[in-house]
Parts: C-alpha cells; sequence; structure tokens
C-alpha cells in the first residue's frame, strides 16, 4: 500500500476507519474488502467480530479504573484515569460507529465522526501528557497538574473537533477532497504522542528506578501498537480474503490497541507504590497495644506468673497475686489456717 501525505485513497481503500465514508468525495471511500454484516432484529450490524471487541475493551477499561482508583496513593493516579477513562468513551463510541448502529447516511454521522476524532486525539495527548507526569514538573493530583492534563485534552479535542467537522462539511477553507488537517490528526499525531511517551518513560525508569522490568512492559505497549498499525494499513485485505470476509484488519487492531492500553495500565502499575502509612483499603491492620499493665515488659512476667512462673510478680487480674494479698501486713497469712474450715 501507497501512503501519499494527506490522501486517504489508498488507506481508506485498504481499512475501514469510520471517517472512510466523508472524505475523498462526496460519497466516502469504500475498502476494498471488509468484514461482512449480520442481521439483528431487523437491524445490519457491521463489523461484528470488531463489536465483540469494543464491548470486552470497554469491560477490560472498567476493571482497570477499578483498580487504579483503588491505590488511594499511588503517583500520578488522578491523571492516569484521564486517559483510561477517554479511552472507554472512545471504544463506546467506536462500538456505535463501526458497527453501523449509526448509519453512515444518517445526518448525525458526520458529527459523530467528529466527536470521535476530537476524543482520539485527547486519548493520545492525555498519554503524552501522563508520560511527564513522573518527572514532578508539578507534583501528581494537585490542581495545577490536573488542570494543565484537562486544558490540554480540552484545547487537542476542540481543535479536532473543529477540523474534523469542517472537513466533513466542506467550511473554512477544508475539503473533504483534500483533508490534509485530518490526515494528520488520525496519522502523523498518534505516532508522535507515543514516540515521545514511549522515549520519556524509557529516560524515568534507567534514570530513576532499579528495578528494569517496567521496561517490558514498555516494550510490549509498543510491539502491540505497532502490529496493529501494521495489520490495519498493510495486511487488512490480505486477512479479509483469506478468511472469507469474516473478520478483517480492523478487528486485530482494535483487539492490539487493547492489549496496548492493558500494557499501560501494567506498566503504570508496576512503577507505582501505594504509601502503606496512608493509604485504605484490604491492608492488614497492625494494631498498637496502649495497655499500661503491659508496658515496659509487665506482659512477658504476667504471662511467665499466669502459667506458673514467679511467685511474687502481679497477676494479670488485680495487679497482683494471691499470695501476695494474704502475706500483706495484717493480712490473715498464707495458707489460711485449717480452723477456718
Amino acid at each position: 500500500m501507497g501512503v501519499q501525505f494527506g490522501s486517504f485513497d489508498e488507506i481508506c481503500q485498504t481499512a475501514a476507519l469510520v471517517i472512510c465514508p466523508l472524505v475523498g468525495s462526496d460519497q466516502g471511500i469504500e475498502p476494498t474488502c471488509y468484514s461482512r454484516n449480520v442481521e439483528l432484529s431487523g437491524t445490519l450490524v457491521f463489523q461484528p467480530a470488531t463489536l465483540c471487541i469494543h464491548v470486552a475493551a470497554i469491560i477490560m477499561t472498567a476493571i482497570m479504573i477499578f483498580h487504579i482508583r483503588s491505590k488511594y496513593t499511588a503517583i500520578g493516579r488522578k491523571e492516569i484515569l484521564h486517559f483510561f477513562y477517554l479511552y472507554a468513551i472512545v471504544e463506546l463510541l467506536g462500538l456505535f460507529l463501526d458497527s453501523g448502529i449509526i448509519p453512515t447516511s444518517n445526518v448525525s454521522y458526520p458529527w459523530f465522526a467528529a466527536v470521535y476524532t476530537g476524543f482520539v486525539a485527547a486519548l493520545y495527548v492525555a498519554l503524552l501528557v501522563n508520560g511527564f507526569v513522573g518527572f514532578q514538573f508539578a507534583e501528581d493530583g494537585t490542581p495545577l497538574s490536573l488542570w494543565l492534563l484537562r486544558g490540554c485534552m480540552l484545547v487537542v479535542f476542540a481543535v479536532c473537533f473543529f477540523v474534523a467537522i469542517a472537513t466533513f462539511k466542506k467550511f473554512a477553507s477544508f475539503n473533504y477532497a483534500k483533508p490534509i488537517g485530518l490526515w494528520i490528526i488520525y496519522i502523523l499525531w498518534p505516532l508522535i504522542c507515543v514516540i515521545v511517551y514511549t522515549i520519556s518513560q524509557l529516560m524515568l525508569v534507567l534514570q530513576t528506578l532499579e528495578d528494569r522490568w517496567p521496561i517490558g512492559d514498555i516494550v510490549f505497549g509498543v510491539a502491540f501498537f505497532t502490529i496493529g498499525q501494521v495489520l490495519l494499513f498493510a495486511f487488512s485485505v490480505t486477512i479479509c480474503n483469506a478468511i472469507k470476509h469474516y473478520i478483517d484488519g480492523l478487528f486485530f487492531f482494535t483487539l492490539c490497541m487493547l492489549l496496548s492500553v492493558m500494557m499501560v495500565y501494567k506498566y503504570w502499575d508496576s512503577i507505582t507504590r501505594e504509601d502503606l502509612e496512608f493509604s485504605v483499603g484490604s491492608k492488614a491492620t497492625v494494631w498498637e497495644v496502649k495497655d499500661p499493665l503491659l508496658a515496659n515488659g509487665d506482659y512477658d512476667d504476667d504471662v511467665s506468673n499466669y502459667h506458673g512462673g514467679g511467685g511474687n510478680t502481679a497477676s494479670l487480674i488485680g495487679g497482683v497475686s494471691g499470695k501476695q494479698l494474704y502475706g500483706m501486713q495484717g493480712g490473715r497469712g498464707y495458707p489460711p489456717p485449717p480452723e477456718r474450715f
């Protein structure tokens, strides 16, 4: 496949992207081969296998978010949650757009596609900014750190949304026949963000951590991302023809993106540790004994007396032993005289 800068012609003939029905011409660009559809309750559902991956991705993201939220004192916890929230939104939108639940002929489809484009771009900027959280340019979890992240996400989303809808609707000097801005958003922007994030995390691990195992998570994440891109843009038609239209490259792309995101979670989890002094969760609690009777070694003495140890030590009950009680001045003596009985 030959890729030309600013053109989706070759790309959309190979890969069934969300924006392909909206670029190239007023009829869009149709893929050479794509996954067959199924009919459910009178509704045609496209990409059924990819639809299942979208559902699995949403479930897995919910599980990862739950585990991240449970690490109350982990570094960058609030920042990384933004990334996973955005990924869940992207997968939810992809579920409706890839499957044709929102038909391409519907007047709302360009708007949903533009929103989807904006969220995808914001997702990558969230990943990019999270790559610098570990360097503590701003203390994590503070309003400065969080609003810097949110501001970047909001600006990127707004710009990309505008570029997308202007391209689809042909206004403000944008044209779907020459979607250069959209091409940069879809092709170049994700690549730039992933490269910068990868380099920053390798620097972080090599310079600040003694453990080198997190590098494996980075390598696997980059490998899944690369494999997904190659399978989608280079081998989608080959896969589609070989498997008789049951699945295409979009299925493997969506699956590889899920695995990449899981590696981001695995990497973050491996480099963060909770401050156990302030953590709340399923940790075993160590209780400090405050009983004055057990202070200054009394605990050992009393236990030995209880089990028949030293005779002059105090008992655990009452503070004195029975022998001491009867031997006190003015006491009755010990043992008691037989005439008492």
